[in-house]
């Protein structure tokens, strides 16, 4: 049943990428190149998000039955729909007419937003030494509707936002080479299906959701391989990390493997906020070829070499959450961390060698 879940999401995938390839062509919503960050040859259609985001609600569609055998409701499914939706909507936008990054975050909050109205949202997270954290205990009184009550829960909801935003932003700040944020998202879904396929973790409607994105994913990145022949667009960048977010929630708030698979990429986010403020300028209205990706092509990689580095780290440390128990993938986040940090000093290194070099000159 699996494989014949992956098969026909993944080429419903295609269908809908080639689609969308001829649309934004049609319509000329493409990507030009500057010389600067966008160095592909010739212009490259947009809307590779839309396509993803198509197969994957299909594919979601056809196992619906599937979906609601658990503890899940539909109010889940649709608060991921139509925050999802959002995301398209802002992000069709912004690559037709290039709107501002404050009105494009402004549809990122609102998905958001509208994900925690869903239900989607965390009870508990595991204290890596022993019991756990309770994030539900603190409810504000927010309606009244047909008789029920409707609560925001402090830290829950706030917990969720965050996470989601950081998510977004992670993979939208990542989507800087071919087929990069398609592979790993890849990654993290497929080892989320894994995880929620084993004995003690087992959620089957979960594990088929994330089947679905893996291969909705896959069937797009046949098209955005290195030469690229379509991009994600703003919408699609922002879709991933959204989606790959929002099932390592209703998965049981699973966030650590999350973590562990988008690890360097958001500590690579990390950096470039701090790097920014440092150097006072807004972290969020400016863009530079000085993220983790950008730096390995400057240093001679080329486009598949640094996208397979990008797997194979996302994959190393995401299998790890599978076998490891808390405390385990505690040492492992650390040990991302000291990989990011010893990163970090060798081109901060690099840069002063440079720029000494170019001082004598």
């Amino acid at each position: 049943m699996y494989l014949q879940i992956f098969l026909i999401t993944f080429i419903i995938s295609l269908i809908c990428t080639w689609a969308m390839k001829k649309i934004a062509l049609h319509f000329k919503i493409v990507d030009l190149p500057d010389k600067k960050r966008k160095f592909h040859k010739k212009s490259i259609p947009f809307l590779g998000g839309i396509a993803i985001f198509i197969s994957f609600f299909l594919g979601l569609f056809f196992v619906r039955d599937y979906l609601l055998a658990g503890n899940l409701e539909i109010s889940h499914w649709l608060g991921f729909f139509v925050g999802g939706f959002i995301l398209m909507l802002g992000g069709f936008l912004d690559d037709k007419y290039h709107i501002s990054p404050g009105k494009q975050f402004v549809f990122s909050v609102l998905a958001a937003v509208v994900a925690i109205i869903g239900g989607i949202g965390i009870e508990k997270i595991t204290n890596p030494f022993g019991d756990f954290l309770h994030l539900d205990i603190y409810k504000i009184p927010f309606l009244i509707w047909d008789g029920v009550a409707y609560n925001i829960v402090l830290f829950s909801d706030l917990l969720v936002f965050l996470w989601l935003m950081g998510m977004m932003y992670t993979t939208k700040l990542l989507d800087g080479v071919d087929g990069l944020v398609t592979g790993v998202v890849s990654i993290g879904a497929l080892i989320t299906f894994l995880f929620t396929m084993t004995t003690m973790y087992y959620q089957p409607d979960i594990g088929i959701a994330a089947l679905i994105l893996a291969a909705a994913c896959l069937g797009f990145l046949v098209f955005n391989w290195h030469p690229a022949k379509i991009f994600l667009g703003e919408g699609g960048s922002l879709f991933l990390g959204y989606a790959l977010g929002i099932l390592a929630i209703i998965s049981g708030g699973k966030i650590a493997i999350a973590l562990l698979v988008m690890g360097i990429p958001i500590m690579d986010v990390i950096w470039t906020i701090i790097r920014r403020l440092f150097e006072g300028k807004n972290p969020f209205k400016v863009a530079d070829r000085k993220h983790l990706h950008f730096r390995l092509l400057d240093i001679g990689l080329g486009q598949r070499a640094t996208v397979f580095i990008y797997y194979a780290i996302a994959g190393i440390f995401g299998l790890s959450a599978l076998f490891l128990q808390s405390v385990g993938k505690l040492f492992a986040l650390i040990l991302l961390i000291i990989i990011m940090l010893v990163i970090v000093v060798s081109f901060y290194k690099l840069d002063k060698k440079q720029a000494k070099k170019e001082h004598e000159f």
